[in-house]
C-alpha cells in the first residue's frame, strides 16, 4: 500500500481495547462499515504486544495499520519492531527528546513506515506541531489526553485545531473526546485524518467496543458524513 499518495479525508478507528479477539471483531465491523485505517491502540499494545499488530496485518492485508505505541525513547528499535510486525504508521510523542523523534523518522525511512507526531501534554501544542514537522514527521496528531480531559472539564482538540493546521504543512489529526459532530467537522477545519475512538465507538471507561450492529450502523453513517466533506488539498491559510 502506498501512503505517499493518499486521498483525503481518511477515517481511522482507534482499537483501544484490551482483548485481541474483541479488537479483531471490531476491526472487521469497521472495515465493512468503510473505515480506512486501523489503529492498534495503546491499551491493545500493552495487553497483546506485537501480536496485535501481526494479527491485524494478517486479517486485514489491504488496510494501513497505525501502531499507537506513544514512543518516548528507543525510537529506532521500537519503530523497527512495529514495522516488522506489519505496521504502516507509528506514533512518537512530541514530549520525547529530539534525538528520539529523529531516530523514529530515520527508522520510518529505513523500514517504509510513516511517522505520526503526537503533541499530547506539550506546553505549547502549536509550537510542538511545528517543531515535529521540522524534525521530519509525516503527520501531526493534535491530542488532548484522556486524563487531562477528566481533570480539566471542557477541553477539546478543536479549541486549537485551526492554529495547529495553520502552523504546519502536513496533514493533521484531532484526537481526544470528540463528539460525532466534531469528528465530521474535522476535514472542514483542515484536519483530514479523522479518528473514531473513545467515546464515539469505544467505551472510554472500560476500553470496550459498542455492540456489533449498533457499531456498524454508527460507523457507516459517520463514514458517509465525513466523505461528504470537501477533500483536503493543502495548508489552511
Amino acid at each position: 500500500m502506498n501512503l505517499d499518495r493518499l486521498t483525503y479525508p481518511i477515517v481511522q478507528i482507534s482499537l483501544d481495547l484490551t482483548s485481541l479477539d474483541e479488537a479483531l471483531e471490531t476491526a472487521a465491523i469497521a472495515v465493512d462499515a468503510g473505515v480506512d485505517w486501523l489503529e492498534a491502540g495503546t491499551p491493545l499494545l500493552l495487553a497483546e504486544g506485537l501480536r496485535a499488530v501481526e494479527q491485524l496485518r494478517r486479517r486485514f492485508p489491504d488496510h494501513p495499520i497505525v501502531a499507537d505505541l506513544k514512543t518516548m525513547d528507543g525510537g529506532y528499535l521500537e519503530t523497527e519492531m512495529m514495522a516488522k510486525a506489519g505496521a504502516n504508521l507509528v506514533v512518537v510523542m512530541g514530549r520525547a527528546h529530539e534525538a528520539t523523534i529523529r531516530r523514529v523518522v530515520d527508522a520510518g525511512r529505513d523500514f517504509g513506515v510513516k511517522v505520526m507526531g503526537d503533541n499530547l501534554a506539550a506546553d505549547d501544542r502549536i509550537a510542538c506541531a511545528r517543531w515535529m514537522e521540522g524534525l521530519g514527521v509525516d503527520f501531526i496528531i493534535h491530542h488532548i489526553g484522556y486524563d487531562e480531559r477528566r481533570m480539566i472539564a471542557g477541553l477539546s482538540p478543536m479549541d486549537e485545531i485551526d492554529e495547529v493546521v495553520r502552523a504546519v504543512s502536513i496533514p493533521v489529526q484531532a484526537v481526544g473526546g470528540l463528539s460525532i459532530r466534531a469528528a465530521i467537522e474535522c476535514p472542514l477545519r483542515g484536519a483530514p485524518l479523522v479518528v473514531l475512538g473513545a467515546p464515539l465507538v469505544i467505551d472510554a471507561n472500560e476500553f470496550k467496543a459498542a455492540s456489533g450492529q449498533k457499531l456498524h450502523d454508527a460507523l457507516s453513517e459517520i463514514c458517509r458524513e465525513i466523505r461528504r466533506q470537501p477533500t483536503f488539498t493543502g495548508k489552511i491559510q
